[in-house]
């Protein structure tokens, strides 16, 4: 037993982007923060490694994007993005390459857009500016929604909700919400590529969820000199500046309860007491982890197992000697049968001619590799761990197969010039970064998992989420608003204890649960 008074202290579990922007927020309000963090770095998988031979690689995320909520956070906390960390805005934001004919340069001017569209498709280049115009208006719809938490199933019905609903379009895809504006199939692959970000398909992702390709033009694609790690070392300097504690290589084994309430965590050996505990680990490696499953009744082991979850991916990071020609700092090889490929990662399936997702950062910034040399990260979508898919045998093969792909792409004497390798298998994402199932973009985001379906932010007595696998997503813009989320309820709670009107949260299973 710690305690029997609540602890002022807050403990957050993992110092990935969720958990250094929720502790930034609770230290301005005064709140003392610890943060525990099994690496020995900040940023979770949004960081920058250091290999041998002087390359730098981002680990997950490779690009920013929307970054006006974490700039609000920063001002929030007395602080301005742009003195910590410069973002580059990138033209073009990526280089498109149809397997099938054709390519895409990617800009957010929409004048050259709509040219490099019309040489694929003349009459889709009409229409490029109306369908921003239709996404500006479902963003500024669905904006409020996305700031608002789900705690019960009222909030489904929330004003905010009422009025997005007319421009969400629930049931239809994205693809099918593309043919509205869009007849080639490649061009409706550029606006909806983007679903991958979410590790979903565009002919089965909601349609919601065009905004992802709006917000990249509107707001544009950067990226953060440095790597994407430089983000996230940002947030830890502003949190320390504030008073946060942040311990890296201590690993947490389990929260800590006392009638029904968490009262602290295990780290180390050792107890720490705290009166808030904010997880922001993967929802189904750390709940099975960290939390007894009967303190988690809407999420117990049988419901985590049949959860639908993203794909996964096989990663290929590659310290390159030598020139690797105009390879754009994003390409993305998209397969000439890209339906047929995604069915077969849904259903199982290793893509024996899958796309691909190159990152050569190298092109905007020359401190991620030494001089005369490039750092790679090579991207294919695959199936995650839930299915039967050997990787100790299909890894050597499957390295060969992204390697004739990169051909595609010019890139066709590499191999005999690699200086580093590291290959990340859905089997090593779990292994090795504690990602459930392999599933390295979380709980997938079809609708039985969004909105109230999905995590809550207040997820039990003085529990809290934040993350991608819990509302209102996946993406670091996404999660630093979940943030905001997070630490609103925290901070409320704390405000009700005061004053003596502390209710426990009701913990009845969600409408529709039996549809999981």
């Amino acid at each position: 037993m710690l305690k029997s008074s609540p602890s002022p202290h807050v403990a957050v579990v993992g110092a990935g982007p969720g958990g250094l922007a929720s502790a930034m927020l609770l230290a301005r309000e005064g709140i003392p923060v610890t943060i525990f963090e099994r690496e020995p770095a900040v940023g979770g998988r949004t960081r920058t490694i250091h290999a041998p031979g002087g390359y730098k690689f981002d680990i997950g995320p490779t690009f920013f994007l929307y970054p006006r909520v974490l700039k609000d956070i920063f001002e929030a906390c007395g602080e301005r993005l742009e003195d910590h960390v410069e973002l580059r805005r990138l033209d073009p934001q990526y280089h498109l390459v149809f397997e099938g004919g054709g390519s895409i340069r990617a800009t957010y001017d929409l004048d050259r857009l709509e040219q490099e569209i019309a040489r694929l498709a003349p009459d889709d280049a009409r229409n490029v500016r109306r369908f921003l115009d239709d996404n500006r208006e479902k963003l500024e719809a669905f904006r409020p929604v996305l700031e608002q938490a789900f705690s019960n199933p009222a909030d489904l019905f929330s004003p905010a909700m009422l009025a997005a609903l007319p421009k969400l379009r629930p049931f239809s895809s994205v693809d099918s919400d593309l043919k509205r504006y869009f007849a080639d199939p490649r061009v409706r692959l550029a606006f909806s590529f983007q679903t991958k970000y979410l590790g979903m398909s565009p002919f089965q992702c909601p349609s919601l969820f065009t905004i992802l390709s709006f917000l990249e033009y509107e707001h544009g694609v950067f990226h953060p000199m440095g790597g994407c790690g430089a983000v996230s070392e940002a947030m830890a300097n502003v949190a320390r500046k504030l008073g946060v504690d942040i311990r890296l290589n201590m690993p947490v084994d389990r929260i800590l309860y006392e009638n029904g309430e968490a009262v602290g965590l295990e780290a180390g050996g050792e107890r720490f007491a705290a009166g808030s505990v904010v997880v922001n680990g993967d929802f189904g490696h750390a709940m099975r982890r960290l939390v007894p499953e009967e303190m988690r009744p809407r999420w117990k082991n049988k419901k985590l197992d049949r959860a639908k979850i993203s794909c996964s991916t096989f990663m290929l990071y590659l310290g390159i000697e030598g020139d690797v020609g105009d390879l754009a700092h994003h390409t993305i090889l998209l397969s000439r049968e890209y339906e047929r490929n995604i069915h077969e990662i849904t259903n199982g399936i290793l893509p024996e001619e899958p796309s691909i997702y190159v990152h050569h950062a190298g092109v905007t910034d020359p401190s991620l590799a030494p001089k005369g040399h490039a750092s790679l990260y090579v991207l294919v979508p695959v199936p995650n761990l839930r299915c039967d898919v050997d990787w100790t045998r299909e890894a050597p093969r499957y390295r060969r197969i992204a390697l004739e792909r990169l051909k595609l792409l010019g890139l066709t004497d590499i191999e005999s010039r690699i200086r580093f390798e590291r290959v990340v298998t859905p089997r090593g994402w779990e292994d090795d970064f504690a990602v459930f199932e392999g599933a390295t973009f979380n709980l997938a985001h079809n609708l039985t998992q969004m909105l109230y379906f999905r995590p809550h932010n207040r997820f039990g007595r003085n529990v809290y989420l934040v993350g991608g696998g819990t509302h209102p997503g996946s993406g670091l813009p996404v999660i630093y608003e979940g943030a905001r989320i997070t630490t609103r309820l925290l901070l409320e709670d704390r405000e009700r204890r005061k004053v003596g009107n502390d209710r426990p949260e009701p913990v009845a299973s969600p409408v529709g649960e039996a549809a999981l």
